[in-house]
């Protein structure tokens, strides 16, 4: 289809402010079902790319700067489809759970008691109504923006455009943690905004030196031997940098925690697995891609960097009493196993570190929906004032078992696909290069693989099973709108586990290209 990648791209863009008009006038059903038809029709269109193969789109820009484009090869299509699938889904279990969020901030604007039993009880008002309409609109409008911002950068084809929608993403999300977070929301809605710009802002010197010395930002036009080298590696340290914040990898983590703690559940979902992996494509692209000879120089340090975040992540979510805290420490975990595969310099190792970013986005996505609902039908989010749930939210906690299966990397789930072709690549690294070095990092991954399974199970067993407490009797089901889509991810990571050439077709041929194999 002609400019399927722009309409991809630029409609939820251009459409959102009607979204915002939608959801203020009609309500916020008729939002939701806008907003979900947009996604839905973007997300065919990205399927239906990758189905006729490698796609680019160009069109003109600014001689400054170059061409504006959109490349969707074997790279990008995992992200893309992901990126968009989940915000697809995200969409209904949007609608009951923000809901519940508006009436509880109504209550505390005006003062009023809302929840009675960990139940939020609804007030019948026109002046509640008009609140939650303005704030739904409002909520799908940036929303909108939000997925706009993470499939462009994933599609973009010059520097400085990827960098415009690295910064497009950090703007909707700032808001959607500072309105409608949990805690102390605008506080920490700046600390995500400071840290991710830190990071965005030393993403684009690393693009300024690349560009500045060989005249254009196009990738097109990016040859590492034409960088002068005394530029070459430190350029490649500022991009690892800039993305190693977005990824919130150790040292740069700080800011991934206290954001998912207080983001809005839907946004949580999409914050951890799908926009933090965003720097991981951008270590793909810009690194292993276009500087190759420096990101062999760089590998080792990659993969020792990754050792350390699966580690740290593991051993701080162990810790955790605050589901949805617990769940970010996992991600940083989680980002730390993809860069160790990045870092394993092999086509498999590569393979499955971005295999791994979508077994992430299914498992993850499915635990924080988990978190959702407990939130919404319990009223509590600390695991210790839980247990026996399994028999009150029999789909929710099938579901979440599913997910947990996926991050544990168990058969036969994706995780399993993702962690079994990373950790075979990452050895046969250590074997060929004969590497002692490679091989101790090796075994270490594995004890992170141990560390990992506790933590999962430790939670799913405080969260499901044992006696069930008396204040938790009268729990419920969540309802469809937010157990349909735990369901549909669920399906699907079964499904790619037993079926990985779904992707694997895509990423293994790319892969051999850019090592030279």
């Amino acid at each position: 289809m002609e400019y399927a990648l722009l309409q991809a791209v630029f409609l939820p863009l251009l459409l959102s402010p009607i979204a915002y008009i939608i959801g203020r006038k009609l309500g916020t059903t008729p939002a939701m079902w806008f907003t979900f038809g947009i996604l839905l029709y973007s997300t065919i269109l990205i399927i239906l790319s990758v189905l006729s193969g490698t796609t680019e789109e160009h069109y003109p820009w600014t001689e400054q700067f170059g061409e504006f484009g959109f490349l969707l090869d074997g790279l990008a299509s995992p992200f893309a489809i992901i990126i968009y699938l989940l915000s697809t889904i995200l969409v209904f279990y949007s609608k009951p759970y923000m809901i519940h969020r508006f009436h509880e901030q109504y209550a505390e604007e005006n003062h009023e008691i809302v929840s009675t039993n960990g139940h939020s009880t609804l007030i019948e008002s026109s002046s509640l109504s008009n609140y939650v309409n303005a704030k739904s609109g409002l909520y799908f409008a940036l929303y909108l923006v939000f997925a706009m911002g993470m499939l462009g950068t994933v599609l973009s084809t010059n520097l400085i455009e990827f960098y415009v929608f690295f910064e497009v993403m950090l703007i909707p999300g700032f808001f959607l943690v500072a309105l409608w977070g949990a805690g102390p929301r605008r506080k920490i809605g700046l600390m995500f905004l400071l840290w991710t710009h830190a990071g965005a802002v030393v993403l684009l010197l690393g693009f300024l030196m690349i560009g500045l010395s060989l005249g254009s930002f196009d990738f097109a036009d990016i040859h590492e031997s034409e960088i002068p080298q005394n530029i070459l590696m430190l350029s490649a340290i500022a991009i690892s940098i800039g993305l190693g914040v977005k990824m919130a990898v150790f040292m740069y983590h700080i800011w991934l925690p206290w954001v998912h703690g207080s983001a809005p559940t839907p946004i949580s979902a999409l914050l951890s697995p799908a926009m933090i992996g965003i720097g991981a494509y951008g270590i793909f692209r810009l690194i292993v891609e276009f500087l190759p000879n420096t990101f062999a120089d760089l590998s080792i340090w990659f993969h020792i960097w990754g050792l350390v975040t699966m580690i740290y992540g593991g051993a701080m979510a162990l810790m955790q009493d605050d589901i949805k805290r617990l769940l970010a420490y996992s991600s940083i975990s989680q980002m730390g196993y993809i860069l160790f595969g990045i870092g394993s310099m092999s086509v498999l190792g590569l393979s499955g570190a971005e295999m791994m970013y979508v077994t992430h986005a299914l498992g993850k996505g499915i635990l924080f929906m988990m978190a959702g609902i407990i939130i919404v039908k319990v009223g509590t989010r600390n695991i210790s004032q839980l247990g026996g749930l399994a028999g009150k939210m029999p789909i929710t906690a099938v579901c979440a078992v599913i997910g947990a299966l996926t991050i544990m990397g168990v058969p036969p789930t994706s995780g399993f696909m993702g962690e079994w072709t990373l950790f075979y690549g990452a050895l046969e690294t250590a074997i060929k290069d004969g590497s002692t070095i490679r091989a101790v990092t090796f075994g270490l991954g594995l004890v992170a693989t141990v560390l990992t399974m506790s933590y999962i199970l430790w939670m799913l067993k405080r969260v499901f099973f044992g006696k069930l407490p008396e204040h938790l009797e009268h729990v419920k089901e969540g309802s469809w709108y937010m157990t349909a889509p735990m369901m549909v991810l669920a399906g699907f990571t079964v499904v790619l586990g037993i079926y990985p050439d779904i992707f694997f077709k895509q990423i293994i041929p790319y892969m051999n290209g850019v090592l030279g194999v």
